[in-house]
């Protein structure tokens, strides 16, 4: 699908080599360098200086505006996870700023690479509470991986090299470079180097050799292996070898939430998700496991459940680039810190011979098919969990598919199965509802030439949906599928079952019309209510070069099955059984 990109504006002369360069000509250059061709952003006083540089660029750089900063954070995550490059956003100071938070937490928690540059008062009237002043470092400092407030535009292009680094590298993560006006304005008369030593950051790559061998022996011994995937074997660029070992072994697999596509979902070793909305399989191998091999998850609760119940029989090997993580949540037996790569390919050199395996695969077969996803389908009406089968069925899985968070995600997660990696972008650690229809702009400019379907609830989308206007002007292709319940669907859920159906503020009265929305925005859009009318219409709207909206209006009252409730181990389920 190719991606057409809007006209550039008449450009002023670039600047000669006798001209003056302010801090902001530095930053650019020091973007070129890191050969930055995309970025996200909306400007403002503190940052004109910024745009001015990128407008005199000779650079080729392609500036998304969109129409809120949390749109532009949220498709720097989108360009980003399917890249696993840094993408670039640039906001103003104070609500600028501010507005970029939400991303940037996301992006912490899920270990996506940004670089965000924030504009910020005149270094002399800092602290004064002046005109859209914020304390950018105070409010970030617990959300980035790193932060940095240039004093002097000398060190300018030490800094954004050294942002890169840290963004890109070990455990991925957000770099904010907060700049003064008068910095990013000022007339720099020395450019300062670009080299730069980080003692104190010096990510663990290679495993150590002696806990590769404990593994080996570990899997020498074990009946009852599983390989649990995570985001980090996407992050580490490791679902090949991942595929390697298993096949090798002969060792069923399961995923979290953000781990799917690390492994392919249709291969006969894959169990499925794992997790509060995991598959029965899932679960129970985790629970009956006596070795489990966790690349790249970093154990958070709803993946574990009940601590005091999680995989009680096993063994725990953890892979993780992050030492932070390993014993953090789940005790440890076998601590690897390392890339997920290096990992996984050093315990394959190390793993001479292992167990028969084949009884506890048929044993957990066995749970696959006793214990299936599934769902009442009535026919007459539109339900969430066809649907997202049904768009799986006419991409033939080939796409990228970005979702907010709420019942879709967890519907697209179990019904969409992902077979290759780094197609799969959805918001799992902070849960940030409005994350993914800009997260699909940002995916779809990444990769021009791929379908990308933005799967989002109507509650999610309406926090963004401004966004449209990035999909009008630059006709991107992306396909939004609106799974219109009329409700905060998992709010909703939840008060069904833990608060005797107190609907309290979950149910949404007033809608737009998204027709009409998409309409004023030049997208075509289409209202579907009944299954024969999608199957009539889908086929050739999800598969076409053009964007579009699909209001598909599903059953309010459906729920996401199997659920482990809090406080509960994860092989405590309900909904296992069709009702």
């Amino acid at each position: 699908m190719k991606v057409r990109t809007m006209p550039e504006p008449a450009k002023a002369q670039p600047q000669t080599a006798t001209q003056p360069r302010t801090g902001a000509d530095i930053l650019v250059e020091s973007l070129l360098k890191q050969q930055v061709k995309t970025i996200f952003g909306y400007p403002g006083g503190a940052v004109l200086p910024i745009y001015d540089a990128l407008y005199r660029s000779e650079g080729d750089f392609d500036h998304i505006l969109t129409r809120h900063e949390q749109g532009a954070i949220h498709a720097a995550e989108g360009y980003a996870r399917v890249t696993n490059e840094a993408a670039v956003v640039i906001g103003t100071s104070g609500p600028g700023a501010t507005n970029l938070v939400t991303g940037i937490a996301d992006a912490m928690m899920d270990s996506l690479p940004l670089v965000v540059i924030t504009g910020q008062v005149a270094t002399a009237v800092t602290g004064t509470d002046a005109f859209q002043e914020a304390d950018v470092m105070g409010i970030t400092t617990p959300i980035t991986k790193h932060n940095y407030q240039i004093q002097d535009a000398y060190d300018i292009p030490r800094i954004i090299n050294e942002a890169f680094h840290i963004a890109s590298t070990g455990r991925p993560g957000p770099v904010v470079v907060d700049i003064p006006k008068d910095i990013s304005a000022g007339i720099v008369t020395e450019k300062g180097p670009e080299a730069f030593h980080l003692q104190g950051y010096q990510p663990t790559i290679k495993p150590n050799p002696m806990q590769i061998k404990k593994v080996a022996e570990a899997l020498k011994h074990a009946k009852k292996p599983l390989i649990l995937t995570g985001a980090g074997v996407l992050h580490g660029h490791a679902s090949d070898a991942i595929l390697q070992f298993a096949e090798a072994c002969q060792i069923p697999v399961t995923s979290t939430l953000l781990g799917l596509g690390a492994f392919p979902g249709d291969h006969e070793l894959f169990l499925g998700m794992a997790g509060m909305h995991g598959t029965y399989a899932s679960n129970m191998a985790i629970t009956e496991c006596d070795l489990l091999i966790n690349v790249g998850a970093r154990f958070d609760d709803r993946l574990t459940g009940n601590l005091a119940h999680f995989a009680p029989e096993a063994t725990i090997v953890h892979v993780d680039i992050d030492p932070a993580e390993i014993g953090k949540n789940v005790p440890t037996d076998i601590p690897v810190v390392s890339d997920s790569k290096a990992a996984v390919e050093s315990i394959m050199k190390h793993t001479e011979a292992t167990g028969d395996y084949s009884q506890w695969r048929e044993h957990l077969q066995t749970y696959s098919a006793e214990f299936p996803l599934w769902f009442n389908n009535p026919q007459e009406e539109m339900i969430p969990q066809w649907l997202i089968s049904s768009i799986f069925d006419i991409t033939k899985g080939d796409a990228i598919v970005t979702t907010d968070v709420g019942q879709h995600q967890m519907w697209s997660a179990q019904y969409y199965r992902f077979n290759r990696p780094d197609r799969w972008v959805t918001s799992g650690g902070l849960g940030t509802m409005g994350f993914g229809f800009p997260a699909a702009i940002g995916a779809q400019l990444a990769k021009p030439e791929e379908r990308v379907l933005a799967i989002v609830g109507d509650g999610g989308f309406q926090m963004t949906l401004q966004e449209l206007s990035v999909l009008q002007e630059r006709q991107l292709p992306v396909k939004i599928i609106i799974v219109n319940n009329g409700a905060l669907g998992m709010v909703r859920q939840w008060q069904e079952a833990f608060y005797d159906k107190r609907y309290s503020e979950s149910l949404i009265g007033t809608q737009p019309d998204f027709v009409k929305l998409a309409d004023s925005y030049g997208v075509e859009g289409i209202k579907i209510e009944s299954q024969a009318h999608f199957m009539e219409v889908a086929p050739e709207y999800l598969t076409n070069d053009k964007p579009c909206l699909l209001d598909c209006r599903v059953l309010q009252q459906e729920n996401v099955y199997p659920m482990v409730a809090p406080g509960k181990s994860i092989n405590d389920m309900i909904g296992v059984k069709p009702e």
